[in-house]
């Protein structure tokens, strides 16, 4: 039986000053595969404290100096390679390949961030003034389970380059992959308390940080609900705020596109990290004349995307995260069946073979209205919305008929065409004819879908603050 490590404050991993142990079951089986104790307000006290004292230090490092910790990160990772993608698989149900692939870009993001700093000026003149980018100060990071190691990498390589000191709050629900991120970071030498993880109960370590007024940054990824809630907290001592939330992504497939590239694209892009995934097109949009030979390659090519335990399997969709999951998304399946939408693939229950876990069947629904609960709501698991449209004008009036706006897609045989959809789109990434991802430039979201940025040079200014002098 493993023992996750809940916390590392001032440069070690300490016992917790919390004393409540909590069973860690693996979504392949549903079996227990460790315990956490968790971290409480006490040890988050000790965590703003350390972070506070070695603030002024690493604030006033050099630039490769931080870059050089940034690049001894990327090495510790890359070397514990093997071990993340086994956390991976085993504490969250993530394929083989989608492990490999998560967490070698949690290895890149730390060297990316080092190389864009090399370059970046932290004063420059402006007019007449000279514009200093100073540290925003001590960083409280949350994090969510589904994407545990590349998230963090995105928000503590910034706050690192910045010269920030950070609090990390991973997940509970992703403590081992959280884990072994943490030993990564203790390997690479930086300066006791510059780095600080509390793992535990949300609500008992959100508290103390919110309140304190020394933790001057708020960079949050997860539920929309819970980052407006946070947003609200932080005004009452000025926090600086950067929320990654939810989404529901529109996929517009134009009539002159090649259904042959198309929906099989389009599939990934719903059912990645096993659907769990703030970006996943789930709302797939098609011409109405072609309905039918939509619906005949979606039932084709669903068929490719094979469930299974990831550890034994070549699978492409492995289970979802948890028993809370599983039962969230049946929820959403059966609403989709009561509002009178066609069930094409897939549907309520788990796949035959799989009984033990928490395994879904990939599901598509097709006659899909965007009033209807499955087409407005984030559902967070592989369940494919597909709706029709008669005009270009029409589908564009659709994809941005939502509370959300983090990502959108657009298939079409004439680039022109799709760019020009694509600048009427209200989403933070739009992606035309391909499911790249570009870890240098800005990521997040329109309307409810968030605010601020991450990557990049955007991403590290969310952790800077301007000061202008003049002479």
């Amino acid at each position: 039986m493993k023992t996750i490590e809940s916390v590392f404050v001032n440069g070690q991993f300490r016992k917790p000053h919390g004393t409540q142990v909590v069973k860690i079951m693996s979504p392949l089986d549903g079996e227990e595969i460790a315990q956490i104790t968790y971290a409480d307000e006490q040890d988050t006290l000790l965590a703003i404290e350390a972070a506070k004292a070695a603030l002024p230090a690493f604030a006033a490092s050099t630039k490769a100096e931080r870059i050089a910790y940034l690049n001894r990160i990327s090495v510790e990772i890359e070397s514990r390679i093997d071990d993340l993608i086994n956390a991976t698989i085993l504490e969250y149900g993530a394929p083989n390949e989608r492990a490999k692939w998560a967490n070698l870009i949690a290895a890149t993001t730390f060297a990316n961030q080092a190389k864009l700093l090399e370059d970046y000026a932290f004063t420059k003149q402006v007019n007449e003034s000279s514009v200093v980018m100073e540290p925003i100060g001590i960083a409280a990071l949350f994090t969510p389970w589904n994407a545990v190691a590349g998230s963090i990498a995105i928000k503590v390589a910034a706050a690192i380059a910045a010269g920030c000191t950070v609090i990390l709050k991973p997940s509970e629900f992703g403590a081992w992959q959280a884990q072994i991120i943490m030993e990564c970071i203790a390997a690479a030498g930086l300066p006791a308390g510059v780095v600080n993880m509390v793992n535990g109960d949300g609500a008992v370590i959100t508290k103390p940080i919110m309140e304190n007024e020394q933790v001057t940054k708020i960079s949050f990824t997860g539920s929309t609900v819970v980052g407006k809630l946070l947003a609200r907290q932080a005004v009452d001592t000025m926090k600086r705020v950067t929320l990654e939330l939810g989404g529901k992504s529109a996929n517009i497939i134009l009539d002159d596109a090649d259904l042959n590239q198309a929906i099989p694209m389009a599939l990934q892009a719903a059912f990645m990290n096993n659907g769990q995934a703030c970006i996943a097109g789930t709302r797939l949009l098609v011409p109405e004349a072609k309905i039918d030979e939509v619906k005949r390659l979606l039932t084709r090519e669903a068929a490719q995307f094979v469930v299974g335990d990831p550890s034994i399997a070549d699978a492409k969709i492995g289970p979802l995260a948890s028993q809370k999951q599983f039962d969230r998304i049946q929820q959403y399946i059966q609403s989709g069946i009561n509002e009178g939408a066609e069930l094409l693939v897939g549907g309520m229950g788990k796949p035959e073979g799989l009984e033990k876990g928490y395994y879904v069947k990939p599901t598509i629904f097709i006659g899909v209205r965007n009033d209807m609960k499955i087409a407005r709501e984030e559902i967070f698991g592989p369940v494919l919305s597909v709706l029709s449209y008669r005009t270009e004008d029409e589908a564009i009036k659709i994809a941005n008929d939502s509370e959300y706006g983090l990502m959108a897609y657009v298939s079409s045989g004439e680039e022109a065409r799709a760019q020009n959809v694509a600048d009427q789109l209200k989403a933070g990434r739009v992606l035309i004819n391909t499911l790249k991802h570009d870890p240098m430039a800005p990521f997040g979201g329109f309307k409810s879908s968030g605010i601020g940025r991450e990557n990049g040079i955007t991403g590290l200014e969310e952790y800077l603050e301007p000061k202008t002098i003049i002479k």
